[in-house]
C-alpha cells in the first residue's frame, strides 16, 4: 500500500472522533425519513423529502426522475470523474404500518430503520459529514436514492439511472443500515419466484379428492425441498412467505408461496426454476387447481475479485477500525452495478437486530465508525487506492 493510501488509514481515528457528535443530526434525519412510508413502487413522498434535502444543501442537479429516483451531485474540485453513492428508498413496510421511531440511549427502533432509512439519511446528510471532517474530493459524488429496489421492484430504479446517466462511474458504494463490517462486492445468482394456487369456483371436490390449498401447497413445498441440491457450486432454496386460508372452518381455495433460489451458478438457478415450473404444471394436472409459477426477479452471479484494490482497501479500513470484515455475496444494488462492469461494494453503517420486523432496530454507538468507514472509502476511491493497475 502506498503512502497516500496509508494516510487514509491513519486519519480514521480522527474521523470517528469528529463524527461522534454528528450522530444526533443523522438520527433526526433518519427519523424523518422513516416516518414517511415508502413501500416498493410508492416511494414518491420519501423521494420528495430527499430531493428537498438535497436542494437545501445546495447540491447540483437535485431532481426526481420518472421512476422516482432522487439524484444530487456534490461537485469535486476537478469534477473529471463521478463516484456513485446509492441507498435504496423503498421499505418492506406498507402505509398501514405505524412508522414511528423510538429513540433510546443505545437504540433506534422502528420498522425500516435499518433497511433502509439509515442509509437514506446518510445520503441526506453526506455534504455535512464531509464538511465536518474537512474532506473535499477531486471527483464528483453522485448521490442516488434509488426506487423500486426490493422484491418485485427488481432494482428497476437503479437500472434506469445506469442506462441513462451520461458519464461512466469510476466506482460505486451502496449503503445499507446493517451490518457494520459488511463488504459485498459480488452477486450470487438468484431468482425470486412466486407460486399461486387457485381452485376454480366450479370445483368438483369429490372427483379430485382435494383437501384445499394449504395441504396441496404444503405438498408442493415438500416436493421442492426434495429436489437434490449440489454442495458445489453452493445452492439453496429459501421458502420466504406463504399465504392461505381465511378461517377455521372454511376450506382454503387460494394460496401463494414466495421463494428464492440462490446459487453460485446461473445455470443451476435456471434449471431449478424449470423444475419448479414442471412441479406446478404436474399439480395442476393432478388436482384440477390452477397452479402457476411466476418469476419476480433475477440476479446474475459475478463481481470483482477478493484481491481487487477496492475490496482490499475496504478490508483494511475495517481492520483499522477494529471491525471484522464480513465478506458475503449480495443480491442488492451491487448486482445492477456488476451487470454494468462498475467496481462496487455494499457496506453496512451500524449493527442492529430484528431486520424485516416491526421492532427492527439499529445501534447508535457504532454509527460514527460506519460514517468514518464511508468517508475513508470515498477518499480511497478518489485518490486511486481502489484502482486496478
Amino acid at each position: 500500500m502506498n503512502a497516500q493510501c496509508e494516510t487514509i488509514l491513519e486519519d480514521l481515528d480522527e474521523y470517528v472522533v469528529q463524527l461522534e457528535d454528528f450522530r444526533e443530526t443523522l438520527l433526526s434525519t433518519m427519523v424523518m425519513v422513516n416516518e414517511i412510508p415508502a413501500p416498493t413502487f410508492k416511494e414518491r413522498n420519501r423521494a420528495v423529502f430527499l430531493v428537498d434535502r438535497f436542494s437545501e444543501l445546495e447540491m447540483l442537479n437535485a431532481s426526481i426522475d420518472e421512476k422516482d429516483n432522487v439524484l444530487g451531485i456534490i461537485p469535486g474540485r476537478r469534477g473529471d470523474r463521478d463516484i456513485l453513492v446509492v441507498a435504496h428508498l423503498d421499505s418492506l413496510f406498507d402505509e398501514t404500518v405505524d412508522h414511528t421511531v423510538t429513540l433510546e440511549p443505545a437504540l433506534a427502533i422502528g420498522p425500516g430503520v435499518s433497511d433502509n432509512s439509515l442509509g437514506v439519511a446518510v445520503l441526506g446528510t453526506l455534504p455535512l459529514i464531509l464538511e465536518r471532517i474537512g474532506l473535499e474530493l477531486d471527483a464528483n459524488l453522485v448521490l442516488l436514492g434509488s426506487s423500486r429496489s426490493l422484491g418485485q421492484g427488481d432494482l428497476e430504479g437503479l437500472r434506469f439511472v445506469l442506462d441513462n446517466y451520461k458519464r461512466p462511474f469510476t466506482a460505486a458504494v451502496c449503503l445499507e443500515g446493517v451490518k457494520i463490517g459488511r463488504l459485498s462486492f459480488s452477486s450470487i445468482g438468484m431468482l425470486r419466484g412466486e407460486l399461486t394456487y387457485k381452485i376454480p369456483e366450479q370445483y368438483d371436490w369429490t372427483k379430485f379428492n382435494s383437501v384445499g390449498a394449504i395441504v396441496d401447497m404444503n405438498d408442493m413445498i415438500n416436493r421442492i425441498l426434495e429436489i437434490p441440491l449440489p454442495r458445489k457450486p453452493k445452492t439453496t432454496i429459501v421458502m420466504g412467505q406463504m399465504e392461505a386460508g381465511t378461517s377455521y372452518n372454511t376450506l382454503p381455495v387460494k394460496a401463494r408461496l414466495r421463494f428464492e433460489i440462490r446459487s453460485e451458478s446461473d445455470e443451476i438457478v435456471s434449471d431449478l426454476a424449470t423444475r419448479i415450473n414442471f412441479l406446478a404444471e404436474e399439480m395442476t394436472s393432478k388436482t384440477g387447481a390452477m397452479v402457476r409459477f411466476k418469476e419476480i426477479a433475477r440476479r446474475k452471479s459475478g463481481g470483482t475479485e477478493f484481491s481487487h484494490p477496492l475490496n482490499t482497501i475496504g478490508r483494511e479500513i475495517l481492520k483499522r477500525l477494529d471491525i471484522t470484515p464480513r465478506i458475503a455475496p449480495s443480491t442488492s444494488e451491487v448486482a445492477a452495478l456488476i451487470d454494468k462492469g462498475i467496481p462496487a461494494v455494499t457496506i453496512g453503517l451500524t449493527s442492529g437486530e430484528s431486520a424485516g420486523e416491526l421492532e427492527e432496530s439499529v445501534l447508535i454507538e457504532p454509527i460514527s465508525k460506519g460514517l468514518a468507514q464511508l468517508a475513508a472509502l470515498l477518499k480511497a476511491i478518489d485518490i486511486g487506492c481502489s484502482n486496478e493497475s
